[in-house]
């Protein structure tokens, strides 16, 4: 017999806890990057997304502090501690996260060495910033470029950006933090100093075009725009005892980028589109998993845009659609079991396989769901167990969580303990517990 949903539910929640913070302040390892001449050491506050050295061999190289990815973890940090399924307190770590994310702002592309030609690889010297490109990044710009080695040094190679979802990411992970009560004492200065400044970029650059999550189309996009919406609301309440001027201003352009939202339903598609499309979009990138992950990331409870929203759950069916039509591995599947979700069709990176984090935050989707008033609870939470059946399904018996599995195979594929794979089962399960208290209290 098959251990129970809830048993390996238990299990996987403490392994994934256990592996997501092996990314965090991991001092102990070192990745060398000969062909560059480069050898990174973490330091505290710095989150990896993978703590695995690759590169590209064939497991791609993911040691580097993403100001996305690190902020999906710390959000996660905080629901381990306001849980009970683990003894664990990362509270200390959320602090070092806060003096490491404050001393970023000092980086100064202008003054930042490029290793010299002749000690670079003459195959990868193409892989290398144009030193004009480097030099313009310092003050604000610093939290524009995507991500930076953990040992609190600018990333020396081609990558795409800007990208602004990561301020606003970080803003609204650590304004939940504060309104927990539970960070200590100690980063209170830097925390406010932090806030103000992600805040003003948000503010500043919010309807801006620019890359996507996946860093591979420059637009506006649906993700971006709804995590700047919800971080300049929260950023609101926050600001309104420091500078009501500034609260007003975060309220205002919070409303606008709904309202811009809005023109993202595709009525004759029947989903919301992740991007305004250009001339150069590939209009199967238009139905995308980022969507879902732009309304759990949000957090919204309710309204357009919020996992209650009918056309979010327009959405999700979708995608359940497209995946089940594609993926191999979701052919013939019992009932009982979700299909896997991926990003979009015709996704090619690694195996352009299911991802974990993709088809955990259906799952979420659905609990969150199950908590709007008036919603059919128990159809929803159904639902949400159907896709943990699935990713149970494709999880080795160690638990160990990779970005992808194969949507052939089901193998793990890609960056191997991907610490936002683990991030998500965690804030999954959350909403699970979640939903289920809810259901207990009727």
């Amino acid at each position: 017999m098959s251990e129970p949903l809830e048993r390996w539910i238990d299990r996987q929640y403490r392994h994934s806890a256990l592996q997501m913070m092996g990314s965090v302040s991991a001092v102990e390892l070192e990745m060398r990057r000969p062909a560059f001449d480069q050898r990174v050491r973490p330091v505290r506050g710095s989150i990896i997304a993978s703590p695995v050295p690759g590169a590209y061999d064939p497991d791609p190289d993911y040691f580097f502090h993403w100001y996305r990815d690190s902020a999906v973890v710390v959000d996660a940090l905080r629901m381990l501690l306001e849980g009970d399924r683990v003894e664990l307190d990362p509270r200390a770590a959320v602090a070092d996260f806060i003096d490491f994310s404050v001393k970023l702002a000092d980086l100064d592309g202008r003054t930042a060495a490029l290793p010299p030609a002749s000690h670079v690889h003459p195959d990868y010297r193409r892989f290398l910033r144009p030193p004009e490109e480097l030099a313009a990044v310092h003050d604000a710009a610093v939290a524009l470029d995507t991500r930076v080695n953990p040992d609190g040094t600018l990333d020396i190679l081609r990558w795409a950006r800007p990208q602004f979802d990561g301020p606003a990411l970080r803003a609204l992970a650590l304004l939940r933090w504060r309104h927990s009560g539970q960070l200590p004492a100690g980063p209170a200065a830097g925390l406010e100093t932090l806030l103000r400044a992600d805040l003003a970029l948000v503010l500043e650059r919010a309807d801006r075009p620019c890359f996507d999550l996946w860093e591979e189309e420059e637009a506006l996009h649906y993700y971006t725009l709804r995590i700047a919406a919800a971080a300049l609301s929260e950023g609101a309440a926050w600001l309104d005892r420091h500078s009501p001027a500034e609260a007003q201003a975060c309220r205002e352009t919070s409303a606008m980028l709904l309202r811009r939202l809005d023109d993202f339903w595709d009525p004759l598609r029947g989903y919301y589109r992740s991007r305004i499309p250009g001339p150069t979009t590939d209009e199967r990138k238009l139905l995308d998993v980022a969507v879902l992950l732009a309304t759990l990331h949000s957090g919204a409870p309710s309204g357009a845009h919020s996992a209650a929203d009918p056309r979010v759950h327009a959405t999700l069916g979708a995608l359940e659609r497209l995946f089940e039509a594609r993926y191999a591995i979701n052919q013939g599947r019992p009932p009982e079991r979700a299909p896997a979700l991926g990003r979009y069709d015709g996704d090619v990176y690694f195996s352009g396989g299911a991802y974990y984090f993709a088809t955990l935050g259906a799952a979420e989707l659905c609990y969150r769901a199950a908590l709007a008033p008036g919603a059919p609870h128990g159809t929803w939470m159904e639902h949400g167990d159907a896709y943990l059946r699935t990713v149970r399904v494709y999880t080795p018996r160690s638990g160990d969580l990779a970005e992808q599995f194969d949507q052939r195979s089901g193998a793990p594929a890609s960056a191997r303990h991907l610490a936002w794979s683990y991030a998500s089962f965690i804030s999954a399960i959350t909403a699970r517990d979640a939903a289920g208290d809810l259901l207990r209290c009727k």
